[in-house]
C-alpha cells in the first residue's frame, strides 16, 4: 500500500474517532441527564412515562458501549499503522483491499475471514 493511501486512511481513522468522541460525549451527558437524582421537575409520573425514559437510558448506554468498541479498533488501527502492520489480515496474513479499508478504515480481517468469523469459523 503506498504511502499516501495510509496517511489517507490515517486521517480518516482520526476524523472518525473524533466524530464518536464528540457523540459518546453528547450521549452520556443525556443518560446522564434522565437518570439524575433528585430532578423532581423531570420526575415521570405515569408508569408508561417512566418505562419510556428506562428503555431511552438503556438504548443511549446501548449506544455508547457500541461505540466505545469502535474506538478501540480505530485505536488499534492506529497503533497498527505505526507498527507498519497496517492493512494485513489478522487471520491469514494477506493484505486487506484498499476498498475495504476506504470503507472501514479500522478493519482487521480481509473479507474471506471476516465472514468467516461472523460464522463462527475462526
Amino acid at each position: 500500500m503506498r504511502k499516501q493511501d495510509i496517511e489517507r486512511l490515517r486521517k480518516l481513522l482520526l476524523l472518525k474517532r473524533d466524530m464518536l468522541t464528540g457523540d459518546m460525549s453528547t450521549l452520556q451527558k443525556e443518560a446522564l441527564k434522565k437518570g439524575a437524582a433528585g430532578d423532581l421537575s423531570s420526575m415521570p409520573i405515569h408508569m408508561a412515562d417512566l418505562g419510556s425514559d428506562n428503555y431511552e437510558q438503556e438504548f443511549a448506554l446501548g449506544l455508547i458501549q457500541n461505540e466505545e468498541i469502535t474506538l478501540r479498533e480505530i485505536d488499534e488501527a492506529l497503533k497498527r499503522i505505526d507498527e507498519g502492520t497496517y492493512g494485513v489480515c489478522d487471520h491469514c496474513s494477506k493484505k486487506i483491499p484498499l476498498t475495504r479499508l476506504r470503507a472501514k478504515p479500522h478493519a482487521r480481517y480481509c473479507i474471506q475471514c471476516k465472514i468467516q468469523q461472523e460464522k463462527g469459523l475462526l
